[in-house]
């Protein structure tokens, strides 16, 4: 082997380890600092709207466990009198990706309140109760959030499976349901 040969022969290899380094090096994910957020859920696990607070409680590698609770309140109307009623919807996912974009899937349960009519027994007479009823959402979507913070937006399917703990209902699967988040990472 001749210098020339040697040399285009070390110089392939030495540029072929700098280009394989730079290739195939594993780049460690981005560190969330932006831990917390504030946003408006429309859809969703809050199954029409709510505002909500979220933390990611745990981070390791593109993996990060997130947590949320929101609130709001849902006009019911019942023998032509309305009422406010609270709902409160919790939820966690887990967010997989690197930077800005995520894949999102995840659970919670969303609680609320409604009202029904019970009849009186031995009477044909009805009466107005406030009962306690939940359902739980499911989530699968996009989720955008900054690492170091500010814009945050989500999309999501979520189906919601309707269980009734109190009123003795049935168990209902609705398939039909999304939902749309917009709020602030900081």
């Amino acid at each position: 082997m001749n210098f020339s040969s040697k040399s285009l022969l070390t110089g392939f290899f030495l540029v072929f380890l700098t280009l394989s380094q730079s290739t195939f090096a594993q780049t460690e994910p981005e560190t969330f600092t932006a831990k917390n957020a504030i946003y408006l859920e429309v859809g969703g696990s809050s199954g029409r709207y709510a505002v909500n607070y979220s933390k990611i409680f745990h981070q390791k590698g593109k993996l990060k466990l997130n947590g949320s609770a929101g609130f709001s309140m849902w006009r019911d109307k019942l023998n032509s009198k309305t009422t406010w009623l609270p709902v409160i919807p919790l939820e966690v996912t887990a967010f997989y990706g690197k930077s800005n974009h995520h894949l999102e899937m995840g659970f919670g349960v969303t609680s609320y309140l409604g009202r029904t009519l019970e009849r009186i027994s031995g009477t044909f007479e009805f009466r107005e109760i406030v009962v306690y009823d939940a359902f739980i959402p499911l989530r699968v979507g996009y989720r955008y959030q900054k690492p170091e913070g500010g814009f945050f937006f989500r999309v999501g399917y979520t189906p919601i499976i309707d269980f009734p703990p109190r009123t003795g209902g049935n168990w209902s699967f609705n398939p039909y349901h999304a939902g749309i988040s917009f709020g602030k990472s900081f």
